[in-house]
């Protein structure tokens, strides 16, 4: 296996956006974003999404020299305007500021509207856990998904992302509304695999696991069927309302790629302002600890010279949940132990 070190990666990928036109600070940050998430074993957010971030970026659909702009602000909700420029600098902004408010009030509420992808959704879950924030977030997008029973694609699939911090790894959700994202199609057909489970419908309206049907077809599986094609709707039209921004018919109307245009939102809540830091920890431990069982099957590992990563499979109540555990060093900072909890809705048949 070739191995590349984390610090050649992000330079390399920061030598493309500023080609591309972005200045110094943002293709840094950006650069840094990525080359983390491709680390942490989410190559279709990391590296894999470069080429299309640049591309993008050369075609102005999304503006290198833009600033979020303040639009309003009420107690403790902010609502800025994103300008159509980098989702990542425009959600960590975003964020940073929530995490302000919630030092401030308690918790905080900033909605980014008229911004771009966010890349991997889990980093703004991280960046307040590993403050002691807990966070909740989540974005709209184009239209990528039929709703359930329908056969064209009408609703987006509005990734998800909640983060509660604890001393022994924070607890974090970072799911889409679909079964599985594009960006997880794309990492699957690229190995040659199909899906674990079946994932969408191929063109002639049959459920599928293999990717690069459903790629075709855009007709990607609601998660949870029903449930989740509802949420997916409701959390559009929720991310459209706090943010007075797009909803997925207007940024379909924008017609700018993936996210273009796209409505964000990021609570953010204090624990030590609620059942403080220390309840906090033992809440979190002991949901960690309580759900383990017996049944645990280690998957595959990665190691990229300075960063390792493992996920690990437990099957709990009828349901797949897979944690992903971080150990190592990255910019001279530690990430031990780190609980990452992906997904919660790969149902398994029960004998």
């Amino acid at each position: 296996m070739t191995r590349i070190a984390f610090d050649e990666m992000k330079s390399t990928i920061e030598r493309a956006l500023l080609n591309a036109g972005m200045a110094p600070p943002q293709a840094a940050i950006c650069a840094q974003v990525h080359t983390e998430s491709s680390c942490d074993g989410i190559y279709s957010h990391g590296l894999n999404r470069v080429a299309r971030f640049v591309d993008y970026l050369q075609k102005g659909w999304v503006r290198a020299d833009a600033q979020a702009e303040k639009v309003k602000a009420l107690s403790v909700i902010e609502i800025w305007d994103g300008q159509q420029g980098p989702g990542v600098t425009n959600a960590l902004l975003a964020v940073d500021r929530a995490m302000a408010l919630a030092r401030e009030h308690g918790m905080g509420l900033v909605a980014m509207r008229n911004s771009t992808h966010w890349m991997r959704g889990g980093t703004y879950g991280w960046r307040a856990a590993e403050q002691g924030m807990a966070a909740i977030c989540w974005t709209n997008t184009e239209s990528c998904m039929p709703a359930w029973g329908g056969k064209d694609s009408r609703i987006g699939n509005n990734p998800f992302v909640m983060a509660v911090p604890a001393t022994s790894g924070p607890l974090v959700l970072d799911m889409a509304m679909s079964q599985y994202s594009y960006g997880r199609l794309e990492v699957t057909r690229l190995k040659g695999e199909q899906l674990p489970y079946a994932g969408g419908f191929d063109q002639q309206g049959h459920l599928t696991a293999d990717p690069g049907l459903i790629e075709a077809s855009r007709r990607i599986l609601p998660t949870g069927y029903w449930k989740g094609s509802g949420l997916a709707i409701l959390l559009d039209a929720m991310a459209a309302l706090l943010s007075a921004g797009n909803a997925t018919p207007q940024i379909d109307n924008i017609g700018r790629g993936s996210c273009t245009g796209a409505s964000q939102i990021f609570m953010v809540f204090d624990p030590a302002q609620l059942g403080g830091s220390e309840f906090t920890t033992q809440m979190a431990n002991s949901i960690a600890d309580y759900g383990r069982c017996d049944l645990i099957i280690q998957s595959s590992v990665h190691d990229y010279n300075d960063c390792r990563s493992s996920i690990v499979f437990s099957v709990l109540g009828g349901s797949l949940f897979i944690y992903h555990t971080m150990t190592g060093r990255k910019n001279g900072s530690h990430r031990i132990n780190r609980t990452f909890l992906m997904l919660t809705v790969l149902n398994r048949r029960k004998a």
